[in-house]
């Protein structure tokens, strides 16, 4: 049974007239007269007394009219259940997040709400690896991520920002009292940096600058987390670690230091991952939102 012809059927029961019934689906009376036959052999029923003045349902047909009609209603349901759910889908832009964003996050979505008021706005925190296949997978609209992968299929990295890097310090340390550090005057203590498979390319722009500042950094303990390990550092053996800018203007932490590296200082790019072509409007707001940022905002 196809839905096309309960619909026919349905508009010949009300219409009582093939010729009107055939009119009012704006289809050919031929076509009508078929499907009623086709209907009427599936279900091995009479649906219609026919003659050649007069069209009146059989009991078969009055009992499957109103079938019939909660067929047709749970259709039109499903429709609008769907266009509700594509229409919430269109207004809603679902954006993967990466640590350390800080106040850029907020200046992104607050210059996002000011293009686009409409547009809902569903972020999404997940593993680097997770969110480019969420991304190419069409589960993310687009994703933050810092540094740019040579080999993406299916995906394109759009530059946004460089996220400059700061050293987070013991408050009580002397070097906390200079308004910039350099690197080199952390040749002898410990780096707490996270592992190198879990963000490459921060390890590898921290210990590019160190090598490019004269020494190899000493691997302290592994980062774990912001509470734990700006805990060791302010109370343990001198060591420090490094933060992006935008995360340490709002990370608690009264007994650390962050301060700026003297000239040339690392940074980090951050870009938003994007399926290639993507013709969205949400996207083009994004996109012009993360563009209206300076390199120093957040």
């Amino acid at each position: 049974m196809e839905l096309r012809q309960v619909r026919y059927f349905v508009a010949v029961a009300e219409e009582l007239h093939f010729g009107r019934a055939a009119e009012r689906l704006h289809i050919v009376q031929p076509t009508v007269s078929q499907q009623i036959r086709r209907l009427e052999r599936e279900l091995g029923l009479k649906l219609f007394d026919r003659t050649t003045r007069t069209v009146t349902l059989t009991a078969a047909g009055r009992a499957f009219l109103a079938h019939a009609h909660a067929v047709l209603e749970a259709e039109r349901s499903a429709l609008e259940a769907m266009a509700a759910l594509h229409a919430e889908q269109e207004s809603t832009l679902r954006v993967g997040t990466t640590t350390g964003l800080g106040l850029r996050l907020d200046a992104v979505l607050t210059a996002l709400t000011e293009r686009a008021p409409q547009l809902m706005v569903e972020l999404v925190s997940a593993p680097r690896a997770a969110r480019l296949q969420q991304v190419r997978d069409g589960e993310l609209d687009a994703a933050f991520v810092r540094g740019a992968d040579a080999h993406s299929p299916g995906l394109e990295f759009l530059p946004l920002w460089r996220d400059a890097l700061v050293a987070a310090l013991p408050a009580a340390h002397p070097l906390a009292a200079q308004p910039y550090v350099a690197l080199s005057d952390l040749a002898g203590f410990p780096l707490r940096i996270t592992p190198r498979d879990t963000n490459p390319y921060l390890v590898d722009t921290v210990t590019g600058a160190c090598r490019a500042a004269g020494f190899e950094p000493v691997m302290g303990a592994a980062f774990t987390t912001d509470q734990d390990t700006l805990a060791a550092i302010a109370s343990g053996r001198p060591s420090w670690t490094v933060y992006y800018a935008a995360q340490a203007r709002v990370q608690p932490a009264p007994r650390i230091a962050f301060r700026p590296f003297a000239a040339p200082a690392p940074a980090v790019r951050t870009y938003l991952v994007v399926r290639p072509h993507s013709p969205s409007h949400r996207l083009a707001a994004l996109l012009d939102a993360c563009n209206s940022l300076g390199e120093d905002e957040g």
